[in-house]
């Protein structure tokens, strides 16, 4: 467990400095999808691919600071639909599936054998669904703010369990649906972010990023105006995947399947505070994977940035280095 005074510093404390990417690509995925690729760290250093959040987060410079750069070969990627990528916001071809391939597509495309899977959030779901698909591929799993995409865990976060805690908040988001329709949020949303109508879209597309990044961090909860470029495609792909069960098969399958990934490692770092995705996800997970390290971190929310989160990401990072010492 962390120690409680690391909660008094700030994330950018425990990061390491400011790197470049040393390669920038474009790749046609196929589909009409272009994404974006990078990478930056040590090109003949370990390997480790970062899964951001979401589904429709992108990733972002902040992202390349949890590794030591003369020690790792950082990739990151913006997802389809998201960040860099293209086609914008769009939910064609876009399912947990096409992400996979991606990804191995991606580890050909650099000549990478075996990788390190970071991620967290949704970030987590993919980096399970994944590693499930191709075993022989995952180095190591470093999860953080585990998510499963699961009904229940919807249902927390869509059907009131967290607004219990956050009635202000909760009444922003569930307000703007006519009360007939309230029985069902993410089919409500998914109907006027898809409506065809930009600017309808645009107005739930806020209302349904501010509610998640409201909740994000435990310091600061509140309600921000979510930009909207960012905002319509977090929203659209993030409904379009709740819509249809992450597009994982049956409920539960990435826990009925943890027998994939025996003789694969992990190490799950997990916020006591996260209201987005809450701790019994994760210890969930760890009591069903035997190769597994459990890391609760007090007073800490689901955010990337919560400086108890950041903190131990970089302990754990800076650990592996002796575990996986590279070529």
């Amino acid at each position: 467990m962390m120690d409680k005074s690391h909660e008094q510093k700030s994330a950018a404390t425990y990061l390491y400095p400011p790197v470049e990417p040393f390669d920038r690509r474009i790749l046609d995925v196929g589909d009409g999808h272009r994404i974006y690729v990078e990478e930056c760290g040590n090109p003949a250093g370990q390997p480790v691919v970062v899964l951001h959040g979401g589904p429709g987060g992108g990733s972002s410079p902040m992202m390349r600071r949890f590794f030591d750069p003369e020690h790792y070969r950082v990739v990151l990627f913006d997802q389809r639909g998201c960040g860099r990528s293209r086609p914008h916001a769009s939910v064609e071809a876009n399912t947990t599936q096409h992400l996979i391939a991606d990804i191995e597509r991606i580890r050909a495309e650099l000549g990478i054998d075996r990788w390190i899977l970071f991620g967290g959030s949704w970030g987590a779901t993919l980096a399970l669904a994944y590693a499930q698909a191709h075993p022989l591929q995952a180095l190591h799993l470093v999860l953080r703010g585990v998510f499963m995409g699961t009904r229940d865990e919807l249902a927390w976060f869509y059907g009131g369990g967290a607004g219990r805690f956050y009635p202000d908040l909760w009444a922003r988001f569930v307000d703007a649906i006519p009360e007939g329709e309230r029985n069902d949020l993410i089919g409500a949303y998914h109907r006027r972010l898809f409506s065809g109508v930009f600017a309808q879209e645009v107005r739930y597309a806020r209302l349904w990023s501010d509610w998640e990044n409201a909740l994000a961090s435990v310091e600061l909860r509140a309600w921000h105006d979510t930009p909207v470029d960012y905002a319509r495609a977090f929203a659209r792909l993030e409904n379009h995947y709740f819509s249809n069960g992450c597009f994982l098969g049956e409920d539960g399958q990435l826990l009925a399947q943890m027998g994939r990934l025996a003789g694969v490692r992990g190490t799950i770092i997990q916020g006591q505070l996260d209201m987005i995705c809450p701790p019994v996800t994760a210890w969930t997970l760890h009591r069903a994977w035997q190769d597994s390290t459990l890391r609760i971190v007090p007073l800490a929310g689901h955010a990337l940035s919560e400086p108890g989160i950041t903190a131990e990401l970089v302990r754990v990072m800076d650990g592996l280095r002796g575990v996986y010492p590279g070529r």
